[in-house]
């Protein structure tokens, strides 16, 4: 049996119809009455497709698939709404919940199988995709495990670069790039021997020839998926410099992506205010003060740096204010002066021996 999918409708009658068609062609069908249990269903059975009526009552279909939508862990699950209502601000509101189809009453069953089928081979297709963007998230995880000076690199990486990437403005489909960048920029290390990867002093220049070949393994790995378009130019060019001394292709100024740019003053930021066997962490003002320098040597787009300046800045000023606040807040507690009509402790007289 192919599915479950599941069919939400407060009458009866069309969900055994709905069910009869279904399941006569193979498919596992799973039916609920009304909204909440329609999403208590869906946490039970986890189906592939939903089919959701949309005027039912205490919860319509709208809402359960707003909520379906708006939460990660079921959002790429499709769902059709099934509706006798032929306004067209149905059709809207449907659109902008999220619903991936519509379906109209009377159901015409060949639509209907027609429709499942073309949404099921999508969700597959969905599933194979994200479960290699989980297999290759979990390798770059992998890689940063061995190293333990490099713990938490990737999660602060896709951070930073989405927050900087939200202050320059950039779309939305960029900064899901760069997220993704974010934890996979360095998968390529994984064809660098671990004697190279984990040693505590300067590489020698075979080494580093080694090293620089990760950028470009690491576009190779991910290049078959094509979700990751727009992040394989970030994962080659990170290591890129704006004079043209980076690697692994020499780019200079504006060959560089921008979104690559972005993700580069992160990389550095994070390197330098991290521990490593063969140097101290700097100070957020010491590593800024490092990276101005090498905005003058030409390493780093000069106006880029300046919003990732100004933001890293204003997270100080805020985590500054926190600090306040908290210290404030003690003293407050230190030095409370006792409650109204409390008597302090009554001084007992000292005897004529003590001091």
């Amino acid at each position: 049996m192919q599915g479950p999918i599941l069919v939400v409708d407060d009458e009866a009658s069309n969900c055994l119809l709905l069910q009869e068609v279904l399941e006569a062609r193979g498919y596992h069908v799973v039916t609920a009455s009304d909204g909440q249990q329609a999403l208590e269903e869906f946490v039970r059975v986890q189906p592939n497709l939903v089919l959701l009526d949309v005027v039912m009552p205490h919860m319509d279909g709208f809402e359960v698939c707003r909520r379906l939508k708006s939460n990660p862990a079921t959002r790429l699950t499709p769902v059709v709404l099934t509706t006798g209502l032929a306004a067209h601000e149905h059709r809207i509101r449907g659109i902008e919940v999220g619903a991936d189809d519509f379906l109209s009453k009377p159901i015409d069953h060949s639509e209907l199988l027609a429709r499942v089928r073309s949404l099921l081979s999508l969700k597959a297709h969905t599933d194979e995709l994200e479960s290699a963007e989980t297999v290759l998230f979990a390798l770059a995880r992998s890689i940063e495990a061995k190293d333990p000076y490099t713990e938490g690199h990737c999660e602060r990486l896709a951070d930073y670069s989405v927050r900087l990437g939200e202050q320059i403005g950039l779309p939305e489909e960029q900064l899901k790039a760069l997220k993704r960048a974010g934890i996979v920029h360095d998968v390529g290390k994984v064809a660098v021997p671990d004697t190279i990867l984990l040693k505590p002093g300067p590489l020698s220049e075979q080494e580093w020839a080694i090293m620089r070949e990760h950028p470009a393994t690491g576009e190779r790995i991910c290049a078959p998926l094509k979700s990751f378009r727009l992040v394989l130019p970030i994962i080659r060019h990170h290591h890129e410099k704006l004079n043209g001394s980076g690697y692994p292709d020499g780019l200079r100024g504006d060959q560089i992506p921008l979104t690559a740019r972005v993700l580069q003053l992160v990389d550095v930021y994070d390197a330098l205010t991290t521990k490593r066997p063969y140097k101290p962490a700097l100070s957020w003002s010491e590593t800024l003060n490092t990276m101005e320098q090498e905005v003058k040597k030409g390493w780093w787009d000069p106006r880029l740096f300046a919003e990732f300046r100004h933001m890293m800045s204003n997270q100080q000023a805020d985590a500054r204010m926190v600090w306040l606040e908290q210290g404030k807040s003690l003293s407050a507690r230190r030095f409370q002066p006792a409650s109204v009509g409390s008597n302090p402790p009554a001084r007992q007289p000292r005897k004529a021996s003590q001091p």
